[in-house]
């Protein structure tokens, strides 16, 4: 189970080193500036409320921590799919990104459905 830990913060760690690089490159005209600031404080809080959810008091804290990342990731990926189709980056150059946030959004998806169903049994 720790292999599977480290492997979904890796992957989210390298997720959002992507989005930063990717928000950097976008154009500096108001809606390249609106779309790179959501994506980022969506992204980057991904990450953070992952972390959170490892050092939460409670299996529901975990679970609502983990809640909060899987909807940061949806929403994630809105943003890349946004900036894709208005033309703002290339689809070739966004489909590798967009890829990963709907893996990452399905990973934090599953570890939800499985917390709630142990919260569920051990009746909290």
């Amino acid at each position: 189970m720790e292999k599977k830990k480290i492997d979904l913060d890796g992957r989210v760690y390298d997720f959002v080193l992507r989005v930063i690089k990717l928000v950097r490159s976008l154009p500096k005209e108001i809606v390249g500036r609106e779309m790179g600031r959501q994506l980022l404080r969506a992204a980057t809080s991904i990450s953070a409320n992952i972390e959170e959810a490892r050092g939460g008091f409670s299996k529901n804290d975990f679970t609502f921590k983990m809640n909060t990342a899987f909807k940061e990731a949806r929403e994630s990926n809105l943003w890349l799919r946004l900036i894709r189709d208005s033309g703002l980056v290339s689809s070739a150059r966004m489909a590798d990104i967009i890829r990963e946030s709907v893996e990452i959004r399905n990973i934090l998806g599953a570890s939800v459905k499985t917390a709630k169903r142990r919260e569920v049994k051990s009746g909290k």
